[in-house]
């Protein structure tokens, strides 16, 4: 593993950051995985992401859905109620081959671990402390 990002807030913002420098990293060949833990793994599981004050309200969201069609990035919506859709932005990483898995200690905190949406991967404690251990470099914090 080249890289593993490590998003642990339910910040739609870094969601969609970390998603995009997943993206990034295998158009440029290498091998990344997301790993989500504590609210960035219930806002993923439950669908409840915030935007950070600084990028939210209407003029902001739309400032941003306009740019991220300019990039190729995924909308939801459209016309006044169009915004950068965070879900379908970490589902195109994960196409492009970034692994996405649940942290194990909070998918046990959350009560999730048989009941992980679509393209989260499970993993047992061993298998996170190696992919955290293996891993060339890891951004972010638990």
């Amino acid at each position: 593993m080249d890289l593993l990002l490590i998003v642990r807030d339910a910040l739609a913002s870094s969601l969609a950051g970390n998603a995009m420098v997943a993206l990034a990293a295998r158009g440029a060949g290498r091998e990344v995985a997301i790993l989500l833990t504590g609210e960035a793994l219930s806002a993923v599981a439950r669908g409840s992401f915030r935007w950070p004050r600084e990028l939210s309200g209407q003029a902001m969201r739309l400032l941003i859905a306009d740019r991220a069609k300019e990039l190729g990035l995924p909308l939801a919506s459209k016309g006044e109620a169009r915004q950068l859709d965070v879900r379908a932005l970490l589902d195109q990483a994960r196409s492009a081959g970034a692994r996405v898995y649940a942290c194990p200690i909070w998918s046990a905190l959350l009560d999730l671990q048989n009941r992980l949406p679509d393209g989260l991967q499970a993993l047992d404690r061993e298998a996170g402390v190696r992919l955290v251990l293996e891993a060339r470099q890891v951004v972010g914090s638990f």
